[in-house]
């Protein structure tokens, strides 16, 4: 683990030259809404909508899911690559990043453009096609976004506040995550038919009685999915383009405009993958992603079908306060295990992030009680308190593997290694996420009734716990072997301004 440097490059003391501002950090952090609502959104209500409400098979959407990696598969490299030989007056990354949010956020409502008369095989091929087409339009955005990040200081404490700052605005889009639930329900959408969106949008903004929670069996999902989606596309396009504006790219005019050689992407992803640090940090992440995406699937089934006995509506409202403690713990995770790394190197906030999440997981067979019904906010918060240091911290880490892989090669391609590590987090969060729809197909979870069988509730639960906890002890173990500790990134950061220069 690391330990506190005596060398005054690598103290706790960041020099003002390599402070990022306020305002940039703030923007990047913006871009955080493309992520979360252009990837993970449509995971998170695939249950609610395709399954319950349309009654595809679970095994179906867990396919679906896991397919959609398949797409980013070929859309992340090729946006990374693009990107970083990419050269213009805007620079490498930002013209990828104003078109990506655009178009992002005008497609993000197709992704629900089906309608309750179609079949459910019908609305499988659906969720197959759509995605296809959509997926790497994000990606478009994502992959420019990503690596822009990286790029916005030398220092090795101010990237983990970089990083700080990105994840405190991502608790407002994952809020978003969580909300959806409680807007499907709405009696606007009650009797409502596919063809007739703008009229119920038009009966929210002129009638308050629009916004009473209606009988389960009233309100129409797919109609309210549809309108929730549109209202998150424009707020993407938004804040797509403030991040666009607002960042700059640092590196851009003094290492790679005029001096950088462009790279094929059969050789950037070669030299990318065979970086020993960097399939180490994929390996934390990996075993990290796998456990905890399950988490949104088992666990919104145990409050559902466990803490609120079958009653969808009381979930959902749970479900929201639940969202709304994630945020506020997240919020509070951020500084406290940025505080821990500053002090004690990122390597050992990390072990503390690790360890503090396997107890919070043995903790959930408890909080998820339909006697003491409010006791799962915390299960939500303590997950996203630790959750909220993980990605804090491997972020700021990453951009350490970068400057490594500079000094070995010669060039800055965060893109390539972005895209590499972006799908396999994807592929790690899919894997989670489907494998959960299939594990509610072999407990025998029946999504046509209201009430579970007592072994189907018993294995949710121990699931829900089990799985993610295998997970994080991989990512300890993987942890330990990780070798760019506080003091060697103060030794790459010193030859490589004694090579190039500083940045």
């Amino acid at each position: 683990m690391d330990t506190p440097a005596a060398s005054p490059g690598s103290t706790r003391f960041t020099a003002s030259e390599d402070r990022v501002p306020i305002l940039q950090k703030l923007g990047y952090g913006l871009g955080t809404f493309m992520d979360m609502w252009g990837h993970w959104l449509y995971p998170t209500i695939a249950f609610q909508i395709f399954g319950l409400a349309l009654h595809v098979p679970q095994w179906q959407i867990g396919v679906a899911v896991l397919v959609n990696r398949v797409f980013d598969a070929v859309s992340d490299p090729l946006f990374g690559w693009l990107s970083d030989n990419a050269r213009s007056r805007w620079g490498r990354r930002r013209p990828f990043m104003l078109v990506g949010a655009l178009l992002a956020g005008l497609g993000l409502p197709f992704l629900l453009a089906v309608s309750p008369s179609w079949s459910p095989t019908t609305c499988f091929w659906f969720m197959l096609a759509s995605s296809a087409i959509y997926l790497p339009i994000v990606s478009c955005f994502n992959m420019p976004y990503q690596s822009l990040g990286n790029e916005l200081t030398p220092d090795y404490h101010e990237r983990t506040s970089v990083f700080s700052y990105k994840n405190a605005v991502q608790k407002i889009p994952e809020l978003g995550l969580f909300y959806f639930g409680n807007f499907f329900s709405l009696t606007a959408w009650a009797g409502a038919d596919c063809s007739n969106v703008f009229a119920r949008i038009k009966q929210l903004l002129t009638t308050t009685a629009a916004w009473h929670t209606a009988p389960n069996n009233a309100a129409n999902t797919l109609i309210g999915a549809q309108v929730y989606l549109a209202v998150c596309g424009l707020i993407m396009i938004a804040v797509g383009f403030l991040s666009t504006f607002l960042v700059r790219e640092r590196y851009y005019d003094k290492l790679i405009a005029n001096s950088q050689t462009r790279i094929s992407i059969k050789e950037t992803l070669w030299q990318t993958l065979i970086c020993r640090p960097f399939r180490i940090q994929l390996g934390m992440q990996l075993a990290y992603n796998i456990g905890l995406s399950m988490v949104g699937t088992l666990g919104l089934a145990v409050t559902f079908y466990y803490v609120c006995n079958g009653d969808k509506g009381v979930g959902n409202y749970w479900n929201f306060w639940m969202g709304v403690m994630g945020m506020v713990m997240g919020l509070l995770g951020i500084p406290v295990y940025a505080f821990i790394a500053r002090r004690l190197g990122k390597l050992s906030a990390l072990m503390c992030v690790l360890g503090t999440a396997i107890a919070v997981f043995i903790g959930t067979w408890w909080l998820y009680s339909p006697t003491v019904v409010w006791l799962q906010v915390f299960a939500s918060g303590s997950i996203a308190f630790v959750g909220a240091g993980f990605w804090t911290i491997i972020g700021s880490v990453g951009a350490d593997v970068m400057d490594y892989d500079e000094l070995e090669n010669g060039r800055r391609r965060e893109g390539s290694f972005v895209a590499c590590g972006s799908w396999i987090n994807k592929m790690g969060m899919a894997v989670g996420a489907s494998v959960s729809f299939f594990i509610l197909q072999w407990v025998g979870f029946d999504s046509s009734t209201d009430h579970q069988t007592a072994h189907t509730i018993f294995m949710i639960r121990f699931l829900l716990a089990a799985i993610p906890i295998v997970g994080l002890v991989l990512a300890m173990i993987a942890l330990l072997r990780f070798p760019l500790t506080q003091e060697k990134m103060h030794e790459i950061r010193t030859a490589l301004e004694a090579r190039r220069g500083k940045v």
